[in-house]
């Protein structure tokens, strides 16, 4: 079984490689928070928050389609290379509806998809990035009223670093209770939900732990053109947005909560330059995401079927 779940540890490392530039990013390339600081919180809280709350998420992955060991190692690896492939071509992807699109392209042509939670997760899905930005606005207008009552700089500069060194370990406990399931969920129905979210945290947290660094400068400058203090608000809402949909047993995708909770936060302090390519890439993304990962799967387990019977 080690050996069956390998795929799944890989993608969760890859998981973890990228989504903490969504958490902490910001408050890392702004100085706010050490690096070094910024990846031990993070992997800590990633495996407490899989713990802890990434049972519902992963009972629902396991529940949208019915799963044995074969498909379920197929579907993790038709994510991973979707995933791959993806980035490679520049196409804005989420490992979320990457898993989920995998799943689905086996679980049709098996006839074990459940539609009726393919329809609950769908409608999350559209929920995220709306949701993140009325978050971010709200929250914007609510903490800016008592953070310009902070008299002195040096006293909100203090502030500011406290709160995105606590709100970054919010976050990474909201991205292990939320997007393990994306790792291991699979596999939920076939080993222990435990050991699921046990693997899962795990391999996520390597990821940071081992390969977040580029990715973490590079999203923190280029993905929130905000002062510090809005900064450290999108990434609140984010984070309260992805645990939210935690609680609710449905993964969603950080990058897509992140990019809304940007715009909103982005209003709020006045501005008007909201960026439409960005919210026409996470459309884009919501569509060809799934799409390409269902056909890399189908393509993915014909073949290996095939292959089976011939030898």
């Amino acid at each position: 079984m080690f050996f069956a779940i390998l795929p799944a540890i890989f993608f969760g490392w890859a998981l973890g490689a990228n989504d903490a530039a969504n958490v902490y990013g910001t408050a890392v390339t702004s100085g706010l928070v050490k690096f070094k600081v910024a990846v031990v919180s993070s992997a800590i809280f990633i495996l407490i928050g899989a713990l802890l709350e990434g049972s519902r998420g992963l009972a629902t992955i396991s529940s949208v389609s019915t799963q044995t060991v074969f498909t379920a190692v197929v579907s993790t690896i038709a994510a991973a290379l979707s995933m791959t492939l993806m980035t490679f071509l520049g196409i804005p992807a989420s490992s979320s509806q990457a898993m989920m699109g995998a799943i689905l392209g086996i679980g049709i042509l098996r006839g074990t998809v459940d539609w009726s939670v393919l329809i609950k997760v769908v409608i999350c899905w559209i929920a995220t990035p709306i949701g993140a930005a009325f978050g971010g606005f709200a929250l914007y207008r609510i903490g800016a009223f008592f953070f310009r009552r902070i008299n002195t700089i040096q006293a909100q500069d203090i502030t500011l670093k406290v709160g995105a060194l606590f709100i970054g370990a919010y976050g990474s406990y909201a991205l292990g209770a939320n997007n393990v399931a994306n790792v291991t969920g699979p596999f939920a129905g076939i080993i222990p939900l435990e050991m699921a979210a046990l693997v899962g945290g795990l391999s996520i947290g390597l990821g940071v732990m081992t390969f977040s660094k580029r990715v973490m400068y590079t999203v923190g400058k280029q993905i929130v053109p905000l002062e510090p203090f809005s900064a450290v608000i999108a990434v609140l809402a984010q984070a309260i947005t992805v645990w939210i949909f935690a609680l609710i047993g449905v993964p969603v995708s950080t990058s897509q909560a992140i990019v809304g909770a940007v715009i909103g936060a982005g209003i709020a302090r006045g501005s008007r330059n909201i960026n439409y390519k960005v919210v026409r890439n996470i459309a884009v993304g919501w569509v060809q995401t799934p799409i390409i990962a269902g056909l890399v799967s189908l393509g993915l387990y014909l073949l290996i079927d095939s292959l089976a019977r011939i030898i």
